[in-house]
């Protein structure tokens, strides 16, 4: 979420926005077709030419490789494109440890409060 939320590139957002909606649009119709497919060529197979099974089967299988080629190139961009942001957007905090000769007040005033961990940070 971070990633989405960061000022960055937005053609990078846009592009991973506009394929999960494809996704969610492409996914129901390959299942709807794939399945109207085979049951069109079981239907062929008993009642008329298998030429015409075949011909279905093989178009199922082309829908299916060509759905599952776009899913895997589109997910294999997607995480190149996070792990480069992770790899060029990396927030560090260095935390000075509370040193027991100095006394709270003096801390305070050369900046040595607690600070507040937060979850999506590196500890150095």
């Amino acid at each position: 979420l971070q990633w989405l939320r960061n000022p960055g590139p937005q053609h990078e957002k846009r592009t991973l926005f506009g394929d999960m909606v494809c996704f969610l649009f492409i996914t129901p119709l390959a299942t709807i077709s794939g399945w109207l497919c085979l049951r069109g060529a079981v239907d062929h197979l008993h009642f008329s030419s298998r030429l015409e099974a075949v011909g279905l089967i093989a178009l199922t299988v082309a829908l299916f490789t060509i759905y599952l080629f776009w899913t895997l190139v589109s997910f294999r961009y997607h995480c190149r494109l996070y792990n480069e942001w992770r790899r060029t957007n990396q927030r560090v905090i260095l935390l000075i440890p509370k040193s027991a000769n100095v006394p709270s007040n003096q801390q305070s005033l050369l900046g040595l409060q607690p600070l507040k961990r937060n979850s999506k940070e590196t500890i150095v």
